[in-house]
């Protein structure tokens, strides 16, 4: 089952989360092989789901949150990558590219 299929598959079999909807000060809508939500003021996180469900990123939804930010960061791939690998054992890298909060 590609990612997509998984994230599909969260939304209608298993009905953990709506297609879009509201978190507290966030919106949402689930996308292809995860979800984008928005705060009230602009803010873009940006995750896709691994096939366990579990919440994964990679450096160009970390830019892409930055630039969003109210004075926005904009960074290059190996800041980034530096930033990220700095917060191991707190990210996980859980294939080439791609991170996830560690559990």
């Amino acid at each position: 089952m590609s990612d997509s299929q998984m994230s599909s598959a969260l939304v209608r079999s298993h009905r953990i989360i709506n297609r879009s909807g509201r978190v507290g000060t966030y919106s949402y809508s689930v996308h292809g092989a995860g979800c984008r939500f928005v705060s009230d003021d602009g803010i873009e996180v940006d995750v896709d789901f691994a096939p366990d469900g579990s919440e994964i990123f990679d450096l160009w939804r970390l830019r892409w949150y930055g630039l969003s930010l109210p004075e926005p960061l904009d960074l290059t791939d190996q800041d980034l990558r530096t930033a990220v690998r700095s917060l191991q054992p707190l990210l996980t890298e859980v294939r080439p590219g791609w991170f996830s909060v560690a559990s």
